[in-house]
């Protein structure tokens, strides 16, 4: 079962306005083609599903966070622990990559957002104490990070720690990967 998320349906609202503007269809790029106009799409059996969010050969995910791809029965929140978290978005973008004839490894660059959890009776953290707080998520975050890719394989990598993440994630991840096998 998929679920929606706003992200998903801001951008399908955005592909559809650029057709309606530029007189494509559905199935067809921002420029009225369809993907295998562009050469970076495959079709046919076993070929994997493909996203609009591909060119030239790099596929580009955006706001990947712990709750994409999970039914709203199984929905985090920002009271979770910070490790699952961490896991679910890095199970969740492994999927994307390879649902898109990527792999972790084919990563190219990545930023990673952190965020101190934001609920009613969770005491937010100032000065000496919002820092150390930032650290162990980081010191976290890099413990579970490392595991998912082949030694000495890891993406460059930008991290940061903001004030809030959309959809009740304390992590959020975008980037570039190649896509492999030359589609």
């Amino acid at each position: 079962m998929k679920r929606e998320t706003r992200r998903g349906f801001v951008s399908k609202v955005g592909a559809l306005a650029v057709m309606a503007v530029r007189g494509g269809t559905p199935g067809s790029d921002a420029m009225g083609q369809s993907p295998a106009a562009g050469g970076t799409a495959q079709s046919g059996p076993g070929a994997p599903a493909r996203s609009s969010h591909m060119h030239d050969g790099i596929y580009y995910f955006s706001g990947t966070g712990a709750n994409d791809g999970y039914p709203k029965e199984d929905h985090v929140t920002v009271t979770d622990p910070f490790e699952k978290h961490v896991t679910r978005t890095m199970d969740a973008l492994k999927k994307s990559l390879e649902k898109n004839g990527c792999s972790m490894d084919s990563i190219l660059h990545m930023t990673v957002f952190l965020c101190l959890p934001l609920a009613e009776g969770v005491n937010t953290p100032t000065g000496a104490e919002r820092f150390a707080a930032h650290k162990a998520q980081y010191d976290a975050l890099n413990k579970i990070y490392g595991t998912y890719f082949t030694q000495g394989k890891a993406p460059a990598r930008a991290c940061m720690a903001v004030e809030w993440i959309p959809g009740d994630s304390l992590v959020e991840m975008v980037g570039s990967a190649r896509v492999e096998g030359g589609l």
